[in-house]
């Protein structure tokens, strides 16, 4: 390595990464460990986050497409299909066949999935409880409106 490129990258180095930088780094660090921890929560369900929230949008609008899931959790069909496998696997859901068209397929709790939801809304509350500690609901609503901000301009992209 010469001199001159050694100076180069001295003043590459030197104040490359901004507080903006860090902030965006933040950003990305928050759901990383949150699905970690979310999913260390809901292991012993044999879920996944992805997989819960699947199974939080089905409660929320039972009989929906996977298309129209796939919409709703932001992943590709063919994701959410894999999700949908694994979901039947363990007796969660069923896919049936959409009246007028049995080319679609509506997605349909069973009763292994309605016995269990009281249990992964403890866990998700638990989980919830402690990325919150210390946080007021004030800066929560300053948070999600900044956020949702932020999602606002980046989606005009």
């Amino acid at each position: 390595m010469t001199d001159e490129t050694a100076t180069i990258n001295s003043k590459l180095r030197d104040g490359f990464i901004n507080e903006t930088d860090e902030f965006a780094f933040l950003l990305e660090e928050v759901p990383r460990i949150l699905r970690k921890v979310f999913d260390e929560a809901i292991a012993r369900f044999g879920l996944s986050r992805t997989q819960w929230r699947t199974l939080a949008y089905l409660i929320k609008a039972e009989g929906m497409t996977q298309t129209e899931l796939a919409n709703c959790l932001e992943l590709e069909r063919a994701t959410v299909g894999l999700t949908i496998d694994h979901l039947e696997k363990l007796e969660f859901v069923e896919r049936r066949h959409a009246a007028g068209d049995r080319r679609v397929w509506r997605i349909f709790l069973l009763p292994k999935a309605i016995d269990i939801i009281p249990q992964l809304r403890k866990e998700a509350n638990a989980v919830y409880e402690i990325m919150f500690k210390g946080v007021s609901n004030a800066d929560i609503g300053t948070m999600r409106s900044t956020m949702e901000k932020m999602t606002h301009n980046l989606k005009k992209c």
